[in-house]
């Protein structure tokens, strides 16, 4: 019997496997969970890196506030105007020019009161970041929690939270707030006795994740309706896997990118809301720090000055559209599919 020729013997060999020496880099893509593949992707990213920096900056000054405002010598409730004479003319407005920016007063002086537009400024991020990260956090517990729910049980369940989402969705959140929270507050507090901050801002967070939570639940739902029928979850199924396992082990890991994506695109519109409201009147009121009531003190004098405009909706502005340019980001760095 023949041999086999020297080119067929080579070709039944096993054919060898390279393995790479050490110090030779390692193939792009290769060896990389998709959370380093997607934070490779962000830092590539110079808009959202950039913006990234930004919203961290606004968050490193809200939580500074009190250290800043220690340094810098004044606070946010002292009415310097009325009690330093000079600061003022006859008619309640800065004697200098530019709303009264100085040396002492870098963003000028409030009209009628005097208060230091500064810090004013500082503890209204403050306090707007505070309520819409809070609304945030609760938004997105509900939603996840309503969401997977209805979408996992389906039936007569997902029925019911469809059509409470789809009334949500439909009503005019703002103007409810507008008309019901007066009288809200007239119930909880005597007509001679001052509305409490604290029972101010517990009704704006509570108010504003009752109508805020349908839109992520909503979006949840579909994407588990489209999970539950995959093979891995019948897998699971046919393992005995406990409803709860299936849900907290195959469902919600899979789950993660869009929570994350509507969260960092939830607060600033939280931001703007509760601004807005402020800016109506309706929520915090002139006495307590706000972006939204620096807003509408601005508004009530900028045809005299329009310095007093400006820097609170310069602030507002820059912070708005950096986070959103931060969400945008994000979406593309984890899902490069949708990338711009």
């Amino acid at each position: 019997m023949t041999s086999p020729l020297p080119s067929a013997a080579a070709s039944l060999e096993a054919p060898e496997v390279s393995t790479p020496t050490p110090g030779s880099s390692t193939p792009k893509g290769e060896g990389r969970s998709p959370g380093q593949m997607a934070w490779r992707r962000f830092k590539r990213d110079r808009t959202g890196v950039v913006s990234a920096y930004v919203v961290i900056f606004f968050f490193a000054l809200a939580l500074c506030a009190p250290l800043i405002t220690k340094l810098y010598g004044k606070d946010p409730y002292t009415t310097y105007g009325q009690d330093q004479p000079g600061l003022l003319n006859d008619f309640g407005f800065p004697i200098k020019p530019n709303g009264g920016i100085s040396g002492d007063f870098w963003f000028g002086i409030e009209p009628q009161l005097g208060r230091d537009v500064f810090t004013f400024l500082l503890y209204g991020i403050r306090n707007s970041l505070f309520i819409a990260g809070v609304t945030t956090l609760l938004v997105t517990f509900l939603g996840i929690a309503v969401g997977i729910t209805a979408g996992y049980l389906g039936g007569k369940t997902d029925y019911l939270i469809g059509r409470v989402i789809d009334i949500l969705l439909a009503f005019p959140s703002t103007l409810f707030f507008i008309a019901f929270w007066p009288v809200l507050i007239s119930i909880l507090v005597s007509p001679e006795e001052a509305t409490p901050t604290w029972l101010t801002v517990t009704s704006l967070v509570l108010v504003m994740t009752a109508f805020g939570w349908a839109s992520i639940a909503r979006l949840l739902r579909g994407e588990v309706l489209a999970l539950r029928e995959r093979e891995f979850v019948d897998a699971a199924k046919v393992t005995g896997a406990s409803p709860t396992r299936i849900i907290f082990k195959e469902l919600l890991p899979n789950l993660w990118t869009p929570i994350l994506i509507q969260a960092t695109l939830a607060l600033p519109m939280f931001v703007t809301a509760e601004a807005g409201l402020a800016f109506l009147g309706v929520g915090l009121t002139a006495k307590t720090p706000d972006w939204g009531v620096l807003l509408q003190r601005g508004a009530d004098v900028y045809q005299d000055d329009i310095t007093f405009m400006l820097f609170p909706g310069l602030t507002m502005v820059v912070f708005v559209l950096a986070f959103n340019l931060l969400g945008d980001s994000v979406r593309d760095a984890l899902d490069p599919k949708t990338k711009r």
